[in-house]
């Protein structure tokens, strides 16, 4: 599964720093490793949203669509 970024996204995780620790993540969940960066369906569930892991402090938010996985959305999860 392919996963996209807005570029909303790209400009946070380049100010901070994230790019190298995203696209871990990222690869993780193209391989089907979605245990390891702790996919979640966020509340409600009637949005479809979707959370996971970029390491201890970030997340990466964003929903499923036909062709892959768009991120919309990083947030500080502290």
């Amino acid at each position: 599964m392919k996963v996209y970024e807005t570029d909303q996204a790209v400009s946070f995780l380049k100010k901070h720093q994230l790019l190298k620790p995203y696209l871990k993540a990222k690869n993780y969940f193209e391989m089907g490793y979605k245990q390891m960066i702790k996919l979640k369906l966020l509340q409600p569930k009637k949005n479809k949203q979707y959370q996971f892991r970029i390491n201890n402090q970030y997340r990466a938010r964003g929903y499923f669509k036909e062709d892959g996985f768009l991120v919309t959305h990083i947030s500080d999860h502290q």
